[in-house]
């Protein structure tokens, strides 16, 4: 049901360079619309101003995003913004916010919760990742199944040995969705005994 003016991403990411000199107060009219790229046009413009801000511009970009998660409402939205708003601001902060997130009735901000480790994966840092997925095992959506293992994934990438420490012991009860997409970087031989449970626990 989401409407689109047919602008692409590339544009966006130009016309966002631009607005370095756009008032704070105008960029939740853009966040509101009910067009797609305008709301996207909106967290490329948060994002990059989230870069460039010092600390107490940083909280109030991470403020004024959680304020206005229901219009993170699709997948591309929620995965162009979370690790680079929410996942940089908790970076060197409690995390328990993500926890809170991924308990949510909106699958968005379940979704934000989730996405946001990848900056924690890009750093090595493993373990929001895990227990945030741990806490989406029972989610009965695919989007969050598919960003779920999306995550895994990328731990995979960068320490298999922790992805299948994970793996292990859930792999018989995960949603299918969530194995496939964990699982897509290992070895072919060793995608099939997960995926079929012929693997020793």
């Amino acid at each position: 049901g989401d409407r689109f003016h047919g602008i692409q991403v590339p544009v966006l990411r130009r016309l966002a360079a631009e607005t370095d000199g756009l008032p704070e107060r105008e960029i939740p009219l853009l966040l509101h619309s009910p067009m797609h790229e305008e709301r996207l046009l909106a967290l490329l413009i948060l994002t990059r101003r989230f870069t460039r801000e010092d600390n107490a511009g940083r909280q109030r970009v991470f403020r004024l995003y959680l304020a206005n998660t229901r219009f993170v409402n699709n997948w591309d939205l929620v995965d162009l913004s979370a690790p680079n708003i929410v996942g940089a601001h908790l970076a060197t902060r409690s995390r328990s916010r993500l926890d809170r997130l991924a308990r949510s009735r909106s699958l968005w901000e379940r979704r934000i919760a989730i996405v946001a480790t990848f900056h924690f994966i890009r750093r090595n840092d493993f373990a929001d990742t895990l227990r945030i997925a741990d806490l989406l095992l029972e989610d009965r959506e695919d989007l969050l199944h598919k960003a779920a293992g999306w995550m895994l994934r990328e731990v995979g990438k960068r320490n298999r040995a922790a992805l299948e420490f994970y793996l292990r012991p859930r792999c018989r009860r995960m949603p299918r969705t969530m194995l496939r997409y964990a699982i897509e970087r290992l070895p072919h031989d060793l995608r099939q005994r997960y995926l079929h449970g012929t693997l020793e626990i």
